[in-house]
């Protein structure tokens, strides 16, 4: 088994993750609590068995809050919560998303506004929120999770699309308005990861063979294929890093 690079300087920081409890954002707790970082999620749904889990791993457990993200008052409560347990925030990852798929010529108003306040106004409004902690700090990191499927001009999903894309602008303007303030602002954007809530809604042997097939890399995506990536935009490693978009996807789309 290939061991993970080792960020000494991610031990002992202050990390919040929107989603952290289940799919990707649970191997990131995961992860980041194996770096010896403090590590505050939110999540809708009770995650009480997740953090059990943590703790018989780690030997401590996550600070895990339950949080509809849109909520917006609500979210910025829990990130000063998680302030008053772990200290000011010094890395957040914006990782909670819904990617349901819907037909452009069904789109209502509303699941359209819905839809951005999930995938979207959460991301502005959470890095709003640790930015004078991490100011105080002398600089902290931000990464933003994105999607390929923006870039690919992804069909049946146009509301998640749009707010991908929306997301890699909002990254580099911020990167661009706290750089003096030493904060880093990056995007993600994997390909398609094999997580439980794929394998049980959208992939088909088909549908997987065509996609890896536009890969360069013929292999399936897993879920530490993201966290080692997080992990890297969060540690000084990526210090002169900010404003940039990272793609890990195998090889589907290009960048440049």
């Amino acid at each position: 088994m290939t061991k993970g690079a080792i960020f000494p300087d991610l031990n002992g920081q202050s990390v919040f993750i929107t989603g952290g409890g289940s799919g990707i954002g649970a191997h990131l707790t995961d992860g980041f609590m194996g770096q010896g970082a403090d590590v505050s999620f939110v999540q809708r749904r009770d995650a009480t068995a997740f953090c059990d889990e943590m703790k018989a791993k780690h030997g401590r457990s996550p600070h895990a809050m339950r949080c509809d993200i849109s909520d917006i008052g609500a979210l910025q409560t829990c990130i000063a919560q998680a302030a008053e347990t772990h200290g000011p925030v010094s890395v957040l990852v914006n990782n909670a998303a819904n990617d349901a798929r819907h037909a452009a010529e069904d789109v209502t108003e509303e699941f359209w506004d819905q839809s951005q306040a999930i995938n979207l106004k959460p991301y502005f409004f959470a890095s709003q929120a640790v930015i004078a902690g991490m100011r105080a700090q002398g600089g902290g990191a931000v990464i933003n999770m994105s999607s390929i499927s923006y870039m690919m001009g992804g069909a049946g999903f146009v509301s998640y699309t749009t707010a991908n894309a929306g997301i890699n602008g909002m990254t580099r303007s911020l990167a661009r308005e706290f750089g003096p303030d030493n904060i880093r602002f990056n995007a993600l954007a994997p390909g398609w990861v094999l997580t439980e809530k794929q394998k049980e809604m959208w992939v088909t042997p088909e549908g997987l063979a065509a996609h890896v097939e536009r890969q360069c890399l013929k292999e399936t995506l897993a879920p530490q294929d993201i966290v080692d990536a997080v992990l890297f935009l969060a540690s000084r490693s990526s210090r002169m890093m900010t404003g940039q978009m990272m793609v890990v996807d195998g090889g589907v789309v290009t960048t440049g």
